[in-house]
């Protein structure tokens, strides 16, 4: 593994383990065994490293597509939008990272054309469970604030003390329910 790949399993495994205020570029360098200069001689800055590793979190959440299930386009929309919740869950540091545009360049080529992948991969699978009449790219993303509404106030404490909010799935349950016009109830998918 080169030294600039190094730098960015470097970086995610600290922000996996320490969270996003311990990513620094001394910090990387350390924990890599370089010289606290070897990130600037592969990255621009900070910035360019941790979108980098915003990348890799993208490319990750794009990767779970290829394990959603082929029973129908419901079906298939609802299994992504529970691995979305169970991505973040799961990771929270890095789903933090990926979208804090105070600590990423979100116009890095890499990091726009990964982002773009999943959001137009979510629109598609959408426009193929059919569930409303509006155009299918506005009703994604809006689903997707929803789901990532979600998500971030069970991680930040905004939900996870509700009494009304049991888990973030029984939440997840009604906004599929209101954005597929069904009550889905659905099991939770393997993801």
């Amino acid at each position: 593994m080169g030294t600039r790949q190094r730098l960015i399993t470097t970086a995610s495994e600290l922000l996996a383990g320490e969270g996003v205020g311990a990513v620094t570029l001394r910090g990387i360098a350390k924990a890599a065994g370089v010289s606290h200069g070897a990130p600037l001689r592969h990255f621009s800055g900070r910035a360019e490293l941790l979108s980098a590793v915003a990348t890799q979190g993208f490319t990750e959440l794009l990767e779970r597509r290829t394990r959603l299930p082929d029973d129908g386009p419901r079906e298939r929309l609802t299994a992504a939008c529970h691995s979305y919740v169970d991505f973040a869950l799961q990771n929270p540091a890095m789903f933090e990272l990926m979208f804090r545009r105070d600590l990423i360049d979100p116009d890095e080529p890499a990091l726009a054309a990964a982002s773009s992948a999943v959001f137009d991969e979510f629109a598609a699978l959408v426009a193929a469970a059919g569930t409303h009449r509006a155009d299918p790219r506005l009703v994604a993303a809006s689903l997707w604030a929803a789901l990532h509404g979600l998500a971030q106030l069970w991680l930040w404490g905004g939900l996870a003390g509700a009494s009304f909010a049991p888990s973030p799935e029984a939440a997840l349950a009604v906004t599929l329910d209101a954005y597929l016009d069904t009550p889905t109830r659905s099991t939770r998918p393997n993801t």
